[in-house]
């Protein structure tokens, strides 16, 4: 292992390999402090379980236009450069919600406010993570092809780490430390971020003016079409080799010129714009890609999420403990993590509607495991509640991951060339926009049911109603190409 990652060092730099390292681990960790989060719109703010559901999910919808953040940072550089300007900006962006929410009490305790700082952190969290993606796969293209894959373990390796440290330790601390220094220590790690940042050299993307008779040299535009995310037009100024200019006059930019100079680089800009979001439309609209992102869309759209409900239920009424919460969250990772293996090795061969539809039927029994212990039938056999969402955290994630391992397989396999990083990341944004509307859906099924802090008498009909729903997706698989496989093509 050590070996390993020397190697990788050695590929890529120390600093950069670190910034890599840390970012996906902050993205891990962030369980730490959304447990917190959670807690704080639960005991402090008062708020229901569909208010508090309806602010987590306004808060996360940054996570849903992720595409938009990766064509800015490609079309339009800062400074001549297109990734540590913006990787500095989601840093701040990042950063800062958490120190106002640790210092100010006035904040923490307004929801609307609390509500707009947490969309601005994750705002910061979105874009650093597909800046930081850009990063590895323009790394990957330009200096060590043959380390693609170790890289991304590396990443996917900090940011299970990150989860599971996050997990274990955020129950902890909310039974040792008040809310306001939780947030304040979790600012430590964007901090740390935001000092990396300058470890990290990026080459400039921007022409440097001739001053040579005052004018500027002729330049060629270079289309890199490579990779999407590298799809903006670079200048590379090439000097002619000729005779200088005998006159001694000084050279001197009228107003015109510069001003002509910015119109120049602003349309150029806006043409990368146009280029970038064009390719992307007409790719995307191909039934081919349409109709597989419209089912994995659909599927978590028309099956309410009751997650956050199921959170009071478990803290009120079952009391719960925190860290006993906080551990459930690990041995969801675990669960994820046998999930995984479960499917390369038994599953990825089979035909991917069989395993969609199979995957669907295990979520809707572990939906009833819910109603199983909401109804209090568990204690008649002898089943403690914690065993219960202990085996239903495993069961679930574990499941999860058999429909999202072909969300991921299917989403490489449809993505043309030239435009595989931007498109992946729109699959993934879809994917996320699902999520969000499907935890949406839940809430408003929340708040009809009258499902409130202290009245979970109709939870159960809820959770019934979301078996049901579960069914829904099965129906819509005709979405899915015939042929189609869990295994890369």
């Amino acid at each position: 292992m050590i070996g390993w990652i020397n190697q990788l060092r050695i590929a890529f730099g120390a600093s950069f390999l670190w910034l890599v390292c840390l970012i996906y681990f902050t993205q891990g960790f962030r369980s730490f402090v959304w447990t917190a989060v959670s807690y704080q719109l639960k005991d402090n703010l008062k708020l229901s379980p569909s208010a508090s559901q309806f602010v987590s999910s306004i808060a996360i919808f940054p996570w849903s236009i992720k595409p938009l953040y990766g064509i800015l940072s490609d079309c339009i550089p800062i400074r001549g450069r297109k990734r540590i300007p913006y990787l500095i900006l989601a840093t701040l962006l990042a950063l800062g919600p958490w120190l106002m929410l640790g210092v100010s009490a006035s904040l923490r305790s307004s929801r609307v406010h609390l509500m707009i700082l947490l969309t601005v952190q994750n705002l910061g969290s979105a874009m650093a993570d597909v800046v930081i993606d850009a990063m590895i796969a323009e790394a990957v293209r330009l200096e060590r092809a043959s380390f693609a894959g170790d890289l991304q373990s590396v990443s996917w390796m900090a940011m299970a780490l990150g989860g599971i440290c996050g997990s274990l330790l955020g129950g902890y601390a909310l039974e040792n430390l008040q809310i306001d220094k939780i947030f304040l220590l979790f600012s430590v790690l964007p901090t740390i971020q935001l000092f990396s940042c300058g470890l990290v050299k990026e080459n400039s993307f921007l022409p440097e003016p001739s001053t040579s008779n005052g004018l500027q040299t002729r330049s060629q535009r270079v289309l890199d079409e490579d990779k999407f995310s590298n799809m903006s037009k670079t200048i590379t100024l090439r000097r002619k080799k000729g005779h200088k200019n005998t006159k001694k006059e000084a050279p001197v930019e009228s107003e015109f010129e510069i001003s002509g100079k910015d119109v120049s680089l602003a349309s150029q800009w806006l043409r990368s714009l146009k280029m970038a979001c064009s390719a992307l439309f007409k790719a995307f609209r191909q039934p081919m890609i349409l109709r597989p992102m419209a089912w994995f869309f659909l599927a978590n759209v028309t099956v309410p999420n009751l997650s956050t409900i199921m959170f009071y239920y478990q803290s009120e009424v079952l009391n719960l403990e925190a860290s006993f919460l906080g551990t459930a969250r690990v041995v969801g990772w675990l669960g994820l993590m046998l999930g995984t293996f479960i499917y390369n090795r038994y599953l990825k061969k089979m035909n991917l509607r069989r395993i969609l539809m199979w995957a669907h039927v295990g979520l809707a029994l572990s939906c009833l495991l819910d109603v199983v212990l909401v109804s209090r039938s568990n204690t008649s056999l002898g089943i403690s509640d914690k065993v219960m969402v202990l085996g239903g955290s495993v069961l679930a994630d574990g499941i999860n991951q058999f429909k999202f391992m072909p969300f991921l397989i299917m989403s490489g396999q449809l993505c043309p060339p030239g435009i595989e990083g931007t498109l992946f990341a729109l699959f993934m944004s879809i994917n996320n926009l699902g999520s969000t509307v499907g935890s949406i859906v839940g809430a408003g099924l929340a708040s009809l049911l009258d499902i409130s802090s202290g009245s979970f008498d109709n939870l159960a009909l809820g959770i019934t109603i979301q078996v049901l729903c579960t069914f829904i997706p099965i129906l819509l698989l005709f979405l899915i190409p015939k042929e189609a496989t869990g295994i890369p093509a």
